[in-house]
């Protein structure tokens, strides 16, 4: 899988975020639920913005934000530990198969 991680995004995930691009590898290879499109329109990008919850090998639960690339690639917009409410949301839409949100 190849991941686009631009230097001001990678500075960000590592300085504020402590979160590595293994880290976001682990979490797309362990994910087990499925992707959900942001809907909200200051994310309206196209191809859509999607993202999920999945931890890393060593059990730590983050959110990934990604584009998938009509080339197939991945471009990382964020990713960080996610607060209560993005859990809540994902458990309701992302792991009952839903409609996407």
């Amino acid at each position: 899988m190849k991941l686009n991680i631009s230097t001001s995004v990678g500075h960000k995930l590592t300085s504020r975020h402590g979160v590595s691009e293994e880290d976001i590898r682990q979490c797309f290879a362990n994910r087990n639920s499925r992707m959900l499109k942001d809907i909200r329109a200051k994310h309206d990008t196209q191809p859509p913005t999607m993202w999920f919850i999945s931890e890393t090998d060593f059990g730590r639960k983050l959110k990934v934000v990604f584009i998938q690339e009509r080339d197939g690639s991945i471009t990382i917009k964020t990713a960080y530990e996610p607060n209560s409410d993005e859990i809540r949301i994902y458990d309701k839409y992302g792991r009952d198969g839903s409609l996407e949100k």
